[in-house]
């Protein structure tokens, strides 16, 4: 396999030859420094059990930051943290639900009582950080939960919600129109995340979503192993917030249909019509959700490459990836310990490996390199979400955030998957070096799943940074279209946010080192561009750009 990797190695160098002759030389020697092997020996350690899962707050999450800045340091980067440290310290409450005493029943006005178990019909959290919190509110369905003046949609209608759950949809209203909802391409409004926060803004007391995994991109499944644990909450958040935050099965919900006289069916269709009104169910919620709550701190750690140009030090650009993961789950039987090898072991393997050569390199870029290895992103991008309110440098000053995310080490990739980058002005640079890397780009082939709102890029961009997540995409060398598609069902179905998602020996880096190698092109050219990067005229994200500046 080492004879095999190297042969790779070369391949690679030989397809990105236009890439080299196009940089300076200290350029060139540093994405030819970058080494598949190294890549794969950060994943083998920080997946090992070991680790234990790198949980938020958990002592495995502990030793991967103590780690990573270890090797931050040995590299020989500067701190960019608190303090002249490596660390941004984040202060945390740690909510999760005891599944033994938590209760939760739908109760029609007639008829007999829906009492529902926990993980398997339905999970919830409270994000208002109460040891127990008792509800019993009346059930009111709200469609997709969406408030998009922009879009000429309300699904509220000035219906006072407050004090009452309400029953809702994840994703957003159907369409083939990029001018309505972006088409297919799932919004901001689509998230889970957007529809509780909308819901507490209303003074909702609680939100129930309906689980459909073509709604959701991802099965039952991923959300009870990533509600299953201990939920993390920034300390410093005042924003609004609901007594329980959950989903229900759909085939619950549609029992629960049934049970308030309708069809669960017309229900969902109602809800992508512009005309469709909330609708009180005859159905009340009781629920008694009891929490264990602690306060820990868990770290961003950040490191930097200074610039060499005295007049653009002080801007930036942006490396992340998270790296921590769901954890140990210690009332599950068997294998509970969630090593997310791929997801994001991988994205640390590149950040180290892109810190390390740039740092060694004799030259350097203009701007200033920051490195940032983030913390409780499975938690909704909260390491992020600080990250992006409080920056080394001012966000203003950031040219650009490339994030890796669970990049899958399944040989060399001949697309490259950049979903929102083509809502900057970097764009045709992005181009430009994806062909010098043979590489072409795939749109999105799931725009309905959002992903760009789902890794920390989204953080960056909320406070106006351009930014994106590097990705590959699925046509691989040596094999055809369907293969690589066939690969990622593979892993969602088996693999994503499940125990079984660990380091193999047969595992091939040769995508993740090439990606790296992309990333530090373009970083290396933004870097040294004239003028900072943008979004593009009328984005969802320019006016925080201008805000910032």
């Amino acid at each position: 396999m080492k004879r095999f990797g190297i042969f790779l190695s070369i391949v690679i160098c030989i397809t990105a030859a236009s890439a080299q002759n196009a940089l300076p030389p200290a350029a060139q020697k540093a994405m030819n420094a970058i080494d598949a092997e190294k890549i794969r020996a950060t994943v083998k350690y920080l997946s090992d059990d070991a680790l234990q899962g790198r949980g938020t707050g958990q002592k495995g999450g502990d030793m991967a930051a103590d780690w990573i800045a270890a090797q931050f340091k040995s590299y020989g980067l500067a701190p960019a943290g608190d303090h002249g440290t490596y660390f941004q310290k984040i202060d945390f409450f740690g909510v999760t639900t005891d599944p033994k005493q938590t209760k939760f029943s739908f109760v029609p006005k007639s008829g007999p009582e829906m009492a529902l178990k926990f993980a398997d019909d339905y999970v919830a959290n409270d994000q208002t950080h109460s040891q127990k919190s008792e509800i019993d509110a009346p059930l009111v369905y709200v469609g997709y939960g969406i408030n998009a003046p922009e879009y000429n949609w309300d699904d509220y209608k000035g219906v006072d919600v407050k004090g009452k759950m309400l029953l809702m949809l994840v994703n957003e209203p159907p369409s083939d129109d990029p001018n309505f909802f972006k088409g297919r391409a799932l919004t901001y409004y689509g998230r889970w995340t957007y529809k509780y926060e909308e819901a507490a803004r209303r003074g909702a007391v609680g939100v129930v979503l309906i689980h459909k995994t073509d709604m959701a991109s991802y099965g039952w499944e991923v959300v009870r192993n990533s509600w299953g644990g201990e939920s993390s909450l920034l300390k410093d958040d005042t924003d609004p917030k609901l007594k329980s935050a959950g989903w229900i099965q759909l085939e619950v919900a549609r029992k629960l249909a049934t049970a308030a006289g309708m069809d669960l069916d017309k229900m969902l269709h109602d809800a992508t019509m512009r005309s469709f009104k909330p609708v009180e169910l005859p159905i009340r919620v009781k629920e008694t959700i009891v929490s264990t709550v602690r306060s820990f701190t868990s770290r961003n750690v950040l490191a930097q490459v200074k610039g060499s140009d005295p007049k653009f030090a002080q801007q930036a650009i942006l490396y992340t990836a998270h790296y921590d993961h769901l954890g140990i789950h210690p009332d599950e039987p068997g294998d509970n310990i969630y090593n997310g090898a791929a997801d994001n072991a991988t994205g640390c393997g590149i950040l180290l490996e892109l810190a390390r050569v740039f740092v060694a390199t004799p030259g350097k870029p203009k701007r200033t390199v920051i490195f940032g290895a983030v913390t409780a992103e499975e938690q909704g991008l909260l390491g992020s979400k600080y990250l992006g309110q409080h920056p080394p440098v001012p966000a203003r000053n950031i040219s650009l955030g490339l994030n890796y995310d669970d990049i899958q080490p399944i040989g060399e990739p001949e697309q490259l998957v950049v979903s929102g980058a083509e809502r900057t002005t970097v764009y045709p640079l992005v181009e430009k070096v994806a062909k010098d890397f043979s590489m072409s780009i795939q749109p999105d082939d799931h725009p309905e799943a959002g992903h760009y709102y789902r890794s920390d890029h989204f953080s960056l961009a909320r406070v106006g940074v351009p930014a994106f997540s590097v990705n590959e995409g699925a046509l691989f060398k040596g094999h055809d279209l369907a293969w690589g598609e066939e690969k990622e069902r593979d892993y969602v179905a088996h693999r994503y946010h499940q125990p079984s998602d660990q380091y193999r020996p047969d595992m091939d880096f040769t995508a993740d080192a090439k990606l790296a190698k992309f990333g530090l092109v373009l970083g290396w050219e933004v870097a040294n561009e004239p003028t900072l990067a943008g979004w593009q005229q009328g984005d969802e994200f320019e006016k925080a750009r201008k805000v910032g500046q």
